[in-house]
């Protein structure tokens, strides 16, 4: 999953995708409609490089943008028939949580009964980035919500889970997207934003009128303006950028290298405005 998903504000001009040793490539779209590259290797290697460069426009749209329909404006609010059967599990918890744990954590952000519905999803957002510190973690693999509320830390994949399991608890309908991030203020280095420099996770979450509209815990922000949108999953398992197997014993796999750099096309290094490589 490495070709972002073009839409009304995103659109792709020029992509690349180079593999070492080379491979036979397949693409199809997988069932959430994400562009997936199936790679066939026929020769030995000691080495796997997936380059993947891509040049991009993005087109942001100046708040407000969120307008949602009326009936949904307030929470409580019941999503139409037609929305609740193609939300499906979208709507349902996928963790365990025997002692609704996280359900009470998650109603505590209801400041009324009703209560303005963007507003709530703004604080439940904020409020996922204030319990939980940010800590990049390269390890396999996702905590579960109740872990990540317990270690009071984790990757930007285990605040996007979090999120989207405490909205789904509240009864909205969420998904997990993972990309890249672009991180406006910092020239050479990722240091302005938590997450840049790597592949990145958030949520998306789906309001009547509005749609689906990104929420990024790691750095509390709404909407994707900064966001380079990969794929879309009902849970944070299907979204894995590369998987794949080789033939070998365990002790062949040394390990894995990532780096991602997003610079804008105005800085030098306009060549190459979005890169990720992975060995």
């Amino acid at each position: 999953m490495l070709r972002p998903r073009d839409s009304h504000d995103l659109r792709l001009i020029q992509t690349s995708l180079d593999l070492s040793p080379p491979a036979a490539l397949r693409w199809s779209h997988d069932v959430f409609g994400n562009s997936i590259a199936t790679a066939s290797f026929a020769e030995r290697s000691a080495q796997l490089r997936i380059e993947s460069n891509l040049r991009l426009e993005t087109y942001v749209v100046e708040r407000p943008a969120f307008q949602i329909a009326p009936e949904a404006a307030s929470y409580p609010f019941i999503y139409s028939a037609d929305d609740r059967i193609d939300l499906g599990r979208m709507l349902e918890r996928h963790h365990p949580d025997p002692a609704q744990r996280l359900g009470a954590w998650a109603r505590g952000f209801i400041r009324s009964n009703p209560t303005n519905t963007l507003a709530l999803l703004a604080d439940l957002n904020s409020g996922v980035g204030a319990r939980i510190s940010y800590q990049s973690r390269e390890s396999e693999g996702t905590q579960t919500p109740i872990e990540t509320l317990d270690r009071g830390c984790g990757s930007c994949r285990d605040l996007a889970v979090l999120l989207i399991e405490a909205a789904r608890s509240l009864g909205f309908g969420a998904r997990v997207v993972t990309g890249y991030l672009y991180n406006p203020s910092a020239d050479d280095q990722a240091a302005a934003v938590k997450g840049a420099g790597t592949t990145h996770a958030w949520a998306d979450i789906y309001l009547p009128g509005a749609g689906w509209i990104a929420y990024d815990p790691t750095n509390g922000t709404i909407g994707g303006g900064d966001l380079i949108r990969v794929a879309v999953t009902r849970e944070i398992g299907q979204a894995v950028p590369v998987a794949g197997s080789f033939v070998g014993t365990p002790d062949d796999f040394l390990g894995m290298t990532v780096d991602v750099a997003v610079v804008s096309q105005s800085r030098e290094r306009a060549s190459q405005p979005l890169s990720r490589s992975g060995t």
